[in-house]
C-alpha cells in the first residue's frame, strides 16, 4: 500500500511539473527574442507576442515602391509606445521582423541594459564590436545580442563632436554618455 501511494504521489508531482508553464518575461531581451517576439515571428502572428498590447500597422506608401511600413506597439494601460518594429517586407503578413527600436525602458537585456543605460553600462557588460561615426551621433555595435546603441555627439567631448573623419575609440566616450536609441537587428 505504501508503494502504490508513493507511486501515485510521484505521478501526480510529475504531471503537475510537466504542465506548469514557464512564464516568459515580456520585457526580457535576448539575441533572438524580445519577450515572446522571436526572430521567426511573422507579422500576422504579432498578436501572439503582444496579447495585451495595441499593434498599430501604418500603411503608407505603395507596395509597388517597396516602402517598408513600421509597426508600432503600444501599452494599452499607459497608452505609451513600447517598440517600433520594421518588417522584412512591406504589406506581407508572412514577413518577419528585421529590426526593433526599443523605446520603453522596461525592456532590458539579461545584463540589465535598457534605453536608460549609459555607455559605461554597455562597455562593462558587453564586448563592443564596433563604433561608427555619423553626422550627429555615434553607433555602438554589440554583436553578442545583435544590438546597436546610438549616442548623440552632444554627449561627447567638444573635440569629437564636429569632425566626421575622426575614428572614435571606446576610451574617448564618456562613461556617463546616455543612449539616444537602442535597436535590435535580426
Amino acid at each position: 500500500m505504501n508503494k502504490s501511494l508513493l507511486t501515485l504521489m510521484l505521478i501526480a508531482l510529475l504531471t503537475i511539473g510537466c504542465t506548469t508553464e514557464t512564464k516568459t518575461d515580456p520585457f526580457k531581451i535576448g539575441k533572438q527574442h524580445i519577450g515572446l517576439l522571436t526572430d521567426s515571428t511573422q507579422v500576422k502572428d504579432l498578436h501572439l507576442a503582444f496579447p495585451t498590447d495595441s499593434i498599430v500597422k501604418n500603411i503608407m506608401g505603395d507596395e509597388f515602391l517597396g516602402d517598408i511600413n513600421d509597426i508600432e506597439i503600444y501599452d494599452t494601460v499607459t497608452r505609451k509606445q513600447l517598440l517600433t518594429l520594421t518588417p522584412t517586407q512591406s504589406l506581407d503578413s508572412t514577413a518577419t521582423i528585421k529590426s526593433i527600436h526599443i523605446i520603453d525602458s522596461r525592456f532590458k537585456t539579461e545584463k540589465n541594459i535598457s534605453a536608460l543605460s549609459t555607455f559605461a553600462d554597455i562597455k562593462n557588460n558587453y564586448k563592443i564590436s564596433g563604433i561608427s561615426t555619423l553626422i550627429n551621433s555615434i553607433v555602438i555595435s554589440v554583436n553578442e545580442i545583435n544590438a546597436s546603441f546610438t549616442i548623440d555627439k552632444k554627449e561627447l567631448p567638444a573635440n569629437l563632436q564636429f569632425n566626421m573623419d575622426l575614428k572614435i575609440e571606446a576610451v574617448q566616450i564618456p562613461d556617463h554618455a546616455k543612449i539616444k536609441y537602442f535597436m535590435l537587428y535580426w
